[in-house]
């Protein structure tokens, strides 16, 4: 199988792993020195996570804050050790609003494994009612 085939893979199940909130199947895809630069955060790249520790960390928050969260509409691609992957995150906030995301990840591979994850979003405000 050529890398491009292993890291297109890898971000299969990595996407599979999120949609059963499978935090051990996400991790699995993560080189043990990885870093997921996620959305939001106190600097320009986010919030920056480095290894597997931090990164479970991270994603079981996720989980525990959104715990009805899905991805769809995703795609997916690969070329040579550069990812990219879109989707639509659908989630019910913690106030009970309904979240809409549509963003992307970019993925950095080494030997099959994500060295690194980088986040975008584009988000839906839902504005009040005229009557309210």
């Amino acid at each position: 199988m050529d890398s491009e085939a292993r890291n297109l893979q890898s971000l299969e199940r990595m996407s599979d792993g999120f949609n059963r909130r499978d935090v051990a199947a996400i991790l699995a895809e993560f080189a043990e020195d990885a870093v997921f630069e996620t959305s939001q955060g106190p600097e320009p790249w986010g919030e920056r996570y480095r290894g597997r520790a931090a990164i479970r960390a991270s994603i079981e928050g996720v989980f525990r804050t959104l715990p009805d969260i899905q991805f769809r509409d995703a795609r997916r691609w690969v070329c040579g050790h550069r990812g990219v992957a879109e989707w639509t995150c659908t989630a019910t906030t913690p106030k009970g609003r309904a979240l809409v995301v549509r963003g992307c990840d970019l993925f950095e591979f080494r030997d099959g494994k994500v060295v690194r994850k980088d986040t975008y979003f584009k988000q839906v405000l839902h504005q009040p009612s005229a009557s309210a």
